[in-house]
This record gives structure tokens, sequence and C-alpha cells, in this order.
């Protein structure tokens, strides 16, 4: 076997197995099954072409024809040209496909269904992870650059996973990397034992010492494996939110036995239209009312002025019997109530849900107790992931009467419960003030702020609205009445803890669907934040500030003075989960699902002369740093100048105007397709309008502008004399810049970075060559062969 041969065999091994850390994120994993088919093609494809031999660039540019070939005929055939070779319809089904991948990948939750979307993405970026280490190594025989992709291909995966065999992932991984790197060295040492005669053997044919650096090599690479295997396992794992749903763990464990505080907001506000209402756990209960069966995780006790986190506190052993809740006298009607939960077999993380509070709980595994929030936390990456276990737990069930007439609570805890930073906009406490007007205790103030928010402020329901991220948040939800769960929760806490009221926000999920076999089934959208106030001799006691969604609790509904709170039911779980701009009666306020990132593109290092540099060389590195700057704005740039084209021009006569229309209409439609709304050439202008409008939640100005471009379009479009319309492009500005506004984060850089509109430049590629060949076959002459009289055939 030649040292090319080798080293390409190897490449695609190495490939193969960096890729295999992506199958704990989809099921089934028979994606790799056919990766390796199609990578084993690719692989040999360049083979054969080093062998012919084909200069380095033609080497690659044949293996990535080969690739979209392969690929066409595994995901597009039937758009394709005898089923191999792609064509527009071919490019359009890929586009359509990485779009629902796309959409997939932001649907479900770790382990995803093997859609077809999420398997062109897996299949592909195989094969071009493979093809850029096959370049690197064998192409121009570099292979120490290939771990560069390789690297990007495993961290994409090991990022996202739960972290429970990252270790095993890491050491497939890094052997296949040091195979690699072995096979090139035994290449170039026997390279340089031609050159000098051949390797030195002994009177009996034994060969000498000269195969020490051979030896020494795989030393090296073996030491460097396990230093790079011991060293990570010293270092602290950086965990992920309370929610993850990826598994990660919620909570760390830091040192001397405390619990590390997290931010478990992180994937309530990045997951809330989730419309896969996957069941997170299966519960019995001995309760007949399981209304108020909330799940409490964790509580947010640490306000900043921009988010609620849980204290970092001390853990200890779990107890037989847990502690009489603080603060919970003996008075106060309760019940003993037992809830055998079963967690899913893909839901993983750190902390148990369990009713509050909890006297007791029958768990197997690694588990740590925190009495002050009295929580249950995973000790050691102990996950939730398939576990069963009994919680025993109170049912609290104070009367109107003992919350309105509890005394102050100790002046420790109102001191740590009630504090507020300073940087808190003024208008929290004011609004806190002017809606409690009145009341005369605590309690009273409590419902008034409940009442507030979920019934007479006039606040709507919204999951498009972001949680927020600075100090003004809570000022501007109280101006613009639109959020979650956790803007309610929030912001109820911080003003009660204004008026003198202890608060905290809980987190969990809210009482799920009864089953006909008398089970209960918490999904996803039943994820939910709550506030939870404290009265002296009840303890801490929930409260329902967020309209449409949980139960509002008994003691809130009778006995107040000026109260009429109704009891709102919880919405169905079949309800539509798409985001509104209306209040939404079925979006939860949050879910779970998979940030699988597609990898980066790796650069490929040109090759360098053994002579030293020369012109040529540094020139060629010049275009290739510029290239590789440049390739990965094109789609940017692309989009900015034809933006400005379309927005740019302007009609002098009929003709000139039609064309500008419809060119401001394409940027109109183009723009939102690169903000997640995809262009539907089934529909008329108005439709398609009114569609744009819906999905995009735009203000009504920006609406107005859509309208008023679709109302010109259709003029060109229909009328017999079609009459201009000025200030289009100012009305598609103004739709873009409302349109970004309304997006987050990563959808704007996405947007900017990456528009999915830019794969009109592949549907034109592929119209002009199909034009061009049209024209060749065309302009081709009949050839005739010319006869002579008397000439024979």
């Amino acid at each position: 076997m030649s040292g090319r041969t080798r080293m390409a065999l190897c490449a695609a091994a190495a490939t193969l197995m960096a890729a295999c850390a992506l199958l704990p994120l989809v099921a089934p994993v028979t994606w790799l099954i056919q990766a390796i088919f199609l990578l084993a093609i690719q692989t040999g494809m360049g083979m054969a072409t080093r062998r012919v031999p084909l200069a380095r660039p033609l080497t690659v540019v044949v293996q990535a024809l080969v690739a979209l070939m392969l690929l066409t005929m595994t995901f597009a055939n039937q758009q394709a040209i005898i089923g191999v070779i792609p064509g527009p319809e071919a490019f359009r089904h890929f586009g359509d496909l990485l779009q629902t991948g796309a959409d997939d990948v932001s649907r479900y939750s770790i382990p995803a269904p093997l859609s077809d979307g999420i398997r062109l993405m897996l299949i592909g970026g195989v094969l071009v992870i493979g093809l850029a280490v096959d370049t690197l190594a064998v192409t121009f025989r570099s292979a120490a650059p290939a771990g560069l992709p390789l690297l990007a291909l495993y961290s994409v995966a090991a990022g996202l996973s739960d972290g429970g065999a990252d270790w095993l992932w890491f050491l497939v991984a890094a052997a296949g990397y040091l195979m690699l790197l072995l096979a090139e060295g035994r290449d170039r040492l026997s390279q340089w034992g031609r050159v000098f005669g051949g390797v030195p053997r002994r009177p009996g044919g034994e060969p000498t010492d000269a195969v020490a650096p051979v030896r020494t090599g795989r030393r090296i690479g073996v030491v460097a494996l396990g230093i790079a295997l011991v060293v990570p396992l010293g270092l602290p794992a950086m965990n992920g939110g309370l929610l993850d749903p990826a598994g990660t763990v919620g909570a760390g464990r830091g040192s001397g036995g405390m619990i590390n505080a997290v931010n478990p907001v992180v994937s309530l506000r990045n997951s809330l239209n989730v419309d896969e209402d996957r069941q997170v756990m299966s519960l019995k209960t001995t309760t007949a009312d399981v209304s108020n069966l909330y799940l409490r995780i964790v509580s947010l006790d640490d306000f900043d002025g921009k988010d609620w986190e849980p204290t970092q506190r001390g853990i200890q052993a779990v107890p037989d019997e847990f502690p009489t809740p603080f603060g919970l006298g003996p008075d106060v009607r309760r019940a003993e109530v037992e809830t055998t939960i079963s967690a899913a077999g893909w839901y993983g993380q750190n902390w148990l849900p369990m009713p509050y509070p909890p006297s007791g709980v029958d768990i197997e595994g690694r588990w740590r107790y925190e009495p002050l929030g009295m929580t249950v936390v995973g000790d050691r990456r102990q996950t939730t992931r398939g576990v069963t276990y009994t919680v025993r737990s109170l049912d609290v069930q104070p009367t109107a009467e003992q919350l309105a007439n509890a005394p102050e609570p100790p002046a420790a805890l109102k001191r740590e419960f009630t504090e507020l930073p300073d940087s808190l906009p003024a208008v929290v406490a004011r609004t806190a003030r002017e809606v409690t007007g009145g009341a005369t205790s605590h309690y009273e103030q409590a419902v008034k702020l409940q009442e507030y928010f979920a019934l007479t402020g006039g606040f709507q329901y919204n999951t498009s609205v972001k949680a927020g991220e600075d100090r003004q948040a809570i000022a501007r939800f109280l101006r613009d009445k639109q959020g979650f769960c956790v803007h309610f929760s929030f912001a109820m806490a911080a003003m009660a803890r204004s008026l003198g009221i202890p608060a905290r926000v809980a987190v969990g999920f809210a009482p799920g669907t009864p089953q006909g076999d008398g089970s209960v089934s918490v999904g996803l959208r039943d994820a939910h934040a709550w506030p939870e106030l404290y009265f002296e001799g009840v303890g801490w006691t929930r409260f329902e500030p967020t309209p449409t969604r949980g139960s509002v609790p008994s003691y809130t509904q009778s006995d107040t003075p000026g109260s009429n709170l109704p009891d709102v039911p919880r919405p169905t779980q079949s309800a539509s989960t798409g985001p509104s701009a209306s209040p939404s009666t079925s979006e939860s306020c949050a879910g779970q699902k998979p940030e699988l990132c597609a990898s980066e593109s790796p650069a490929v290092a040109p090759a360098t002369d053994d002579d030293g540099p020369k012109w040529y060389v540094a020139l060629a590195w010049v275009l290739g740093a510029a290239g590789a700057l440049l390739i990965p704005l094109a789609p940017m740039l692309w989009r900015l100048r034809t933006r400005a084209v379309r927005l740019g021009g302007h009609g002098r006569t009929e003709a000139d105007v039609s064309l500008h229309t419809l060119a401001v209409w394409q940027e109109l439609t183009d723009t939102a397709w690169d903000f997640g709304i995809p262009p539907d050439d089934s529909q008329t202008p108005r439709k398609a309008a009114a569609r744009i409008v819906r999905l995009g939640h735009l203000d009504p100005p920006a609406a107005t502008s859509v309208h008023r471009v679709a109302d010109a379009v259709e003029q060109v479009l229909y009328a017999p004399s079609p009459r201009p319309t000025a200030g289009l492009a100012e009305d598609v500005r103004g739709v873009v810049s409302n349109l970004r506004s309304k997006a987050g984060r990563t959808a704007k850089l996405r947007a900017l970075l990456a528009p999915r509109s830019s794969v009109r430049v592949a549907w034109a590629l592929s119209d002009w060559w199909i034009a061009l060949r049209e024209r060749a076959a065309t302009a081709r002459p009949t050839l005739r062969r010319p006869s002579t009289p008397g000439q024979r055939g």
C-alpha cells in the first residue's frame, strides 16, 4: 500500500471517528452508515484523481463535484437530471431540506428524530469535513492543520451533548487524529529512507534502530493523548441552564459541599415557541385535585436588577425525612400527598422536580439536599434521565385570614429576601404602591399585585417578547404590558420586595394533563416560572400572576376585600404554540430544544515549495487570505449590493416604474425570507403580504407599508395602466427595520452574515448554465458528409 493511499484511508477514518461524537444527538444512528458509504466513494475518487495525476485544485474540484452528485443521488434524485446531476429543482429541494432541517433542530430536543433535513445536515457536514481533511492531509500533504476541521466537528457535537460520555468521544476523535499524524510521519520517513538508500539492516535481516523516529513519534503521540485526556478532568466544567434540552447539568457542585449559582432562565427565554409538546415526565399522585400540583425545581432569590439566580448555598446528604418547612405553623391545614414521578429517558438535568414543600423523597443515585430551598440536586453528573422516584409532600391549605393576619417575618429573612439593587428603576416601586393603594396587609398587597397582572392591568401573554437582559427589563414590561411567565413572575417578585414582602421566583413545571389511566403527563409546554412570597406562620406561598397559565391559588380568591379575581383555567395541551402578537392562550413559557449548530467550513492551506518562498507563493498566500476573508462575507456583500440596487432604482418611463415595483417587492420577500419567512410563490401578493405581517409580528406602520407594496405589485401585474406609487423603497426600508427589531440576536446575525435568500445566486447560476447549453446546442451546425458524383461509400 502506498503512502498516499494509507493517508487517504486514515483521513477518512479520522473524519468518521470524529463524527461519532454526533451519535448521541440524533436517533436512530443509521445516518452514519450512509455517511460511511458516501465518504468512501468521495475518498476513492480522490485517490483515483491523484494517481492520474491531476493538479491539486482539480483534485479538490473533482471530489467536491462527486460529493455534490452523491448528495443529489441520495436526497434529490427525483429533482435531478438523470437522477445524479443537480439542476435548479435539485438545488431548490436542497434549500427546502436545509430549511426543514433547521426548523427541526429548533423544534426537537436531544436526541432529535432523524428527519430528511437533519440527515442532509449530518451527512453533508461529514462529507464537507471529510473533503477538508483529505485536501489538507493528503492532497496538500499537511496533516497537522487537518485537525482544525476535525476539532470543529467534534466541538459542535461535544458542546451539545450531555457530557456523560464526552471522554469516550474525545478518545475516539483524538485517536483518529493521532492515527492520521502517525501515517503522515511514516510516509515522510519512508521518503527519507528512499533518498538515503533505504533502512540499514543487521546481518540477520533485522532492521536497525533507524525506525526509532517512528517509535518516538508514536510515544509522543500517546503521551500527548494521555495528557489531553487527563488534564480536562481537573478543570472546572461549564454547565448549562436549568431546563437545558441537551441534558446539561443545571448546577455544578463546588468545593466544600456547595451548590453553585447558575442562570436557569437561559433555556426559558430561548425555548418559548417549541411546537412539539414532548412528554418530560409522567406522574401518579394520591391527591384528587392536580390543578395545584406544581413541580418545583429550584428557587431564584438573588436579584441584581437584571437577572434572578439561585444563591450559592451549602448542600448535604438527602435526609430520610425533610424538616418542617421554615415558617409553617401548626395551625395551618395541610395534607400528606405521595407522588411517583418517572422522567423521560431523554430528559437529563441536575435538579429534581418535586411538589413543594417536600417532606421526603425515595430515589436511587447520587443526590444531595439543599435545606433552605428544600431542593435536591444531582452529585457528580447525576441527572434525572430515565429516573423514577417517589416524593412525599405537603398540600398546605392556608386561609385568607391566616395570611392577612401573618406577623412580620424574622428580621434576617426579611432583610435578605427584600433586598433590591439601587439600579432598579423607580417606576417599579411606584407602580407597586399605586396598584396596592388601600391595602391593609401584605397579603392584600400580594393579591392586588396578582390581580393587577392577571386581570385588571391589561397585560397580554406573549411568548415572542424577549426576556430582557438589562436593568430596564421590568420597567419595559410594565410599560408594554406584554410578556411570558418570566416577565410576570420577575415583576411581581420585585414589586413585592419593594413593598417589604419577602419574595423569590420558583422555576419548574405547571400542573400537567390528566390521562385516561389515572396518570398525569407533564410536557415541554408546562415549563413555568411563578413568584413565591413569604408569610410568617405559613411559609413560602405560591402566587400566579401569569394570565392563562397554571391555576390561581384558592386562598387568593376569597375573603379578600375588593378582590374579584376569577379562577383562570389552564390552557389545553393541544393548542397551537406559534408566536403571536396577540395574547396567546396555548403557548407555554418555556420548552426545550437542541442547539445543533453547523460546523464552520475549514480553510484549505495552500502548499509551499521546499526551495523557499517565492513571489508567486507569497501572492498565493495573500490571495488565499483575502479569499478566506471574502468568501464567508460573500452572501452578506451580495445581499447588501442587491438591496441597494433594488431600492435605489427609480422609474422614468412606465416600463421602468413596473420593473422598479417588482424589484422592491422581491427585496421585501427576500428580506422576510432572511428572517425566517420563506416565500410562497403560490400565493397572490395580497395573501403573501398578510402572511409576512402575521409571521413577522409587524407593527401597524410596517404592516401598512407591506400592504402598500403589495397593492403596487398587483397594479403592475393586473391593471391595464398601472399607477406609479411613490415611496415604495422607504416602505421596504421601514419593514426591514421592523423585522430586525423583532428578531433575536442569532436571527439578526444569520440574516446579515448568512441570508437565506442568497441561495438565489445558485439558482441564477444554474439557470445561466442551462441557457448556455441550450444556446450551444442551437448554434451547433448539423454535420453532413459531402458526397460527389461517382463516389462510393
